[in-house]
């Protein structure tokens, strides 16, 4: 009797005490055995810049000024040389519609400028070169003339040589100074302006940086607008944007040519760095580089065919 009168009092007792001993277990447990809570990672720093990949030829957007009455007797050579390795960047302006070429998987792009070389044809022709490259997704723009010979790896390596976030203006001045200019200001008044350019004839880049902050003095007829204020052509127009309106300098480049020096200076030896090559009459005489080769000057009197051909000598023309 005492003993069943015990059980029914401890028994309550003893259940307590039983759920104490459980919570006091699951909390040691819950100690020990959980793994600490995980560190979120730290924010993404806003300054941080991912790295740009490698610039490649495919990303420059290679602009070539023409003309109709030039299809034959210059930009014919050029399809035949180092367009041939350019073909899917290169973009031919032009005043004349050619059915052939874009047959022929060229990018054509007619501009409807006059046909002359007076300063309101060349700006159109640039505004358009300029409309052209803002238009696509190529991080460099290159302009050269249809008497120029390009050098795919040589433009390559100089254009990998500079800081792809930079604003960037590449060439070479035709002047061994600043060019001097008179801006029409309001009421009729001029202002002198001093500033580099670099030279058409030889070929120039910008930057996909510098090109976007040229925009509210290049787009669309503000290209034209702008090369009336100073009353010169087009790549003064961008030397006078570049250097007096945004305040950049410009990067002076000895690897590009015009047919305006003495091509005669160019080595051999140093052919393969050159980025651009020219020819023309200067001073009376024909204005080429020397570079022996398989073609003669009869066969070859540009040089172009035998530069061509020493820089890709695998050229199934080739000699």
């Amino acid at each position: 009797m005492l003993k069943r009168r015990w059980l029914r009092r401890a028994g309550p007792v003893c259940l307590l005490i039983s759920v104490l001993l459980l919570c006091v277990d699951l909390r040691l447990r819950s100690r020990t055995g959980a793994s600490p809570p995980a560190t979120p990672p730290p924010p993404p720093d806003p300054g941080q810049r991912l790295t740009a990949p490698p610039l490649r030829l495919e990303d420059v957007y290679i602009a070539v000024k023409t003309t109709g009455k030039f299809r034959k007797t210059r930009l014919e050579l050029l399809l035949q040389t180092w367009i041939s390795k350019t073909r899917a960047h290169t973009y031919i302006f032009t005043d004349a519609e050619d059915e052939a070429l874009r047959s022929a998987g060229y990018n054509v792009e007619v501009t409807r400028c006059q046909e002359d070389h007076s300063q309101q044809a060349l700006s159109c022709k640039m505004s358009a070169e300029y409309d052209g490259f803002m238009s696509s997704d190529k991080r460099w723009f290159c302009h050269v003339d249809d008497d120029n010979y390009l050098n795919p790896g040589a433009l390559l390596s100089l254009l990998q040589s500079f800081p792809q976030s930079g604003e960037l203006y590449v060439g070479r001045a035709s002047l061994d100074r600043p060019i001097t200019a008179h801006e029409l200001l309001d009421g009729n008044k001029t202002r002198e302006v001093k500033f580099w350019f670099a030279t058409g004839g030889a070929g120039f880049c910008l930057s996909r940086a510098l090109a976007e902050r040229m925009s509210p003095w290049a787009s669309g007829s503000r290209f034209e607008q702008t090369s009336a204020l100073i009353r010169l052509p087009d790549d003064c127009t961008v030397g006078f944007i570049v250097e007096r309106r945004l305040g950049r300098s410009m990067v002076h480049c000895p690897l590009f040519h015009s047919h305006l020096e003495n091509l005669l200076l160019v080595q051999q030896k140093d052919l393969s760095r050159q980025v651009t090559l020219s020819y023309g009459m200067l001073e009376n005489k024909m204005n080429t580089i020397e570079v022996k080769g398989g073609f003669s000057r009869e066969q070859d009197p540009s040089r172009f065919k035998t530069v061509h051909c020493l820089l890709f000598p695998f050229t199934s023309w080739c000699p």
